[in-house]
C-alpha cells in the first residue's frame, strides 16, 4: 500500500491553487528580498533567480499585455481612419515583406516556441519520435485549451496583487472531481479573471473585423487573429468544457434556477458570497477599498483605455467637423 499527498485534479481546484501561487509571487515581486538579491547577485545568478521565482509570472503577464496593446493599437488605427488610409496607400498594398512579417508573429503567439523546450527535453530523454507523439496527444487531450485558460488565471491574480496586494490562502480541497460544478460557482470564480477580459477582447476583435480594411479577405488576417480568437474562446468556455456533465440539459436547467436564486438574494452582514450576488460583489471590491494611492492611480490609468471606444464613436458619427473636438469629447463623456 502506498499513501501520497492528494493532488488537485479539477479545473476549479487547479485554478485556486494557481491563484494562490500567483498571489505569492506578486508579493515577492514587491518585497525587498527580490530587490536585494537582484542587486547582489552576479548576472547569471540573477537570471537564474528571475527564472526560478517571479520571472515566469511576469513573462506571462507581459504576454497578455502584448495582446491588449496590439488590439487597442489596431482599434485606434481602425476607428481613427488611419487603417483605411493605409489600406489604400500604394506603399502598403504592395509591401509584401511587411505583411509576411506581421503574419509570421502569429506562429509565436500560437505557442509553438513555448512548447519547444518541452519537446526538446522529452526528445533528449526518450527520443524525438516519442516527443512528437506526446505533443500530438496533448493537443488531442485539449492541453492547449487548459494552459491558455491557466494563462489568464496567473495574469489576473499576479497583476491584481501588484496593484493592490492582498495575497491570501485559498483552500482548494483535494477530493475526487466527479460532481458537476454549478454555473454560479464558475461565475464567482472566473468572472473577473476570465469572462470579463474575454468579452473585452472579443469586442476588440469584432470591431477590428467590422471596420478594418488592411487585411480584410486576406489570409494574413487569419494568421494574425486566430490565436487571439482561440484565447477568447478558451477564457469564455473552458470552465464549461472541463466541467463534468457541463452540457447535460437537466444540469443546465438546475444551474439556471440556482443562478436566479443567487442573483435575487439580498446581501448584507453575515450573508456569504456563495448565497448572494450582492455579498459576492462587495467581496470583489475589497482590493479596491484597501488599495493604496499608487494602486488606485494605476487602476484609473488602465481604465482610460476605454476612451478609445468613445473617440471612435464620436469620430464615426462625423460630427467633429462642425464643433470643437475637445468640447465635443467632454460633452459625450458627460452624457
Amino acid at each position: 500500500m502506498q499513501v501520497g499527498k492528494g493532488r488537485d485534479v479539477g479545473l476549479n481546484q487547479i485554478s485556486l491553487f494557481e491563484a494562490k501561487i500567483a498571489n505569492g509571487n506578486g508579493e515577492q515581486t514587491l518585497s525587498r528580498d527580490i530587490y536585494r538579491l537582484g542587486h547582489r547577485f552576479d548576472f547569471f545568478r540573477m537570471l537564474s533567480c528571475y527564472y526560478t521565482t517571479i520571472g515566469f509570472y511576469f513573462s506571462t503577464m507581459i504576454t497578455v499585455w502584448t495582446v491588449y496593446a496590439f488590439l487597442y493599437g489596431r482599434l485606434y488605427l481602425v476607428l481613427s481612419g488611419l487603417d483605411a488610409a493605409l489600406a489604400t496607400g500604394k506603399r502598403f498594398v504592395h509591401n509584401t515583406p511587411l505583411q509576411v512579417a506581421l503574419a509570421s508573429e502569429s506562429f509565436v503567439q500560437l505557442g509553438f516556441l513555448m512548447a519547444l523546450p518541452m519537446m526538446m527535453e522529452i526528445g533528449l530523454e526518450r527520443g524525438f519520435r516519442t516527443a512528437l507523439s506526446d505533443f500530438v496527444l496533448m493537443q488531442l487531450q485539449l492541453a492547449s485549451v487548459f494552459f491558455t485558460f491557466s494563462l489568464g488565471t496567473k495574469t489576473h491574480y499576479y497583476g491584481r496583487t501588484l496593484l493592490h496586494g492582498g495575497a491570501e490562502y485559498r483552500a482548494t480541497g483535494r477530493g475526487f472531481v466527479v460532481f458537476h460544478a454549478k454555473f454560479a460557482e464558475n461565475y464567482r470564480l472566473y468572472s473577473r479573471s476570465h469572462f470579463v477580459k474575454g468579452i473585452e477582447l472579443m469586442i476588440l476583435l469584432v470591431v477590428y473585423e467590422i471596420f478594418g480594411q488592411t487585411y480584410r479577405g486576406a489570409i494574413t488576417y487569419i494568421f494574425i487573429t486566430v490565436s487571439m480568437w482561440f484565447m477568447v474562446g478558451t477564457w469564455l468556455f473552458a470552465p464549461f468544457l472541463f466541467n463534468p456533465s457541463g452540457f447535460e440539459w437537466q444540469k443546465i436547467v438546475d444551474d439556471w434556477t440556482d443562478w436566479n436564486k443567487w442573483i435575487s438574494n439580498r446581501g448584507g452582514i453575515g450573508v456569504a458570497p456563495e448565497k448572494s450576488w450582492e455579498s459576492w460583489w462587495d467581496k470583489e471590491q475589497g482590493p479596491l477599498r484597501h488599495s493604496g494611492k499608487r494602486g488606485t492611480i494605476l487602476e484609473v490609468l488602465l481604465a482610460l483605455r476605454f476612451f478609445i471606444y468613445q473617440y471612435g464613436l464620436v469620430y464615426h458619427l462625423n460630427i467633429t467637423k462642425q464643433y470643437n473636438q475637445s468640447v465635443l469629447f467632454m460633452a459625450s463623456h458627460g452624457l
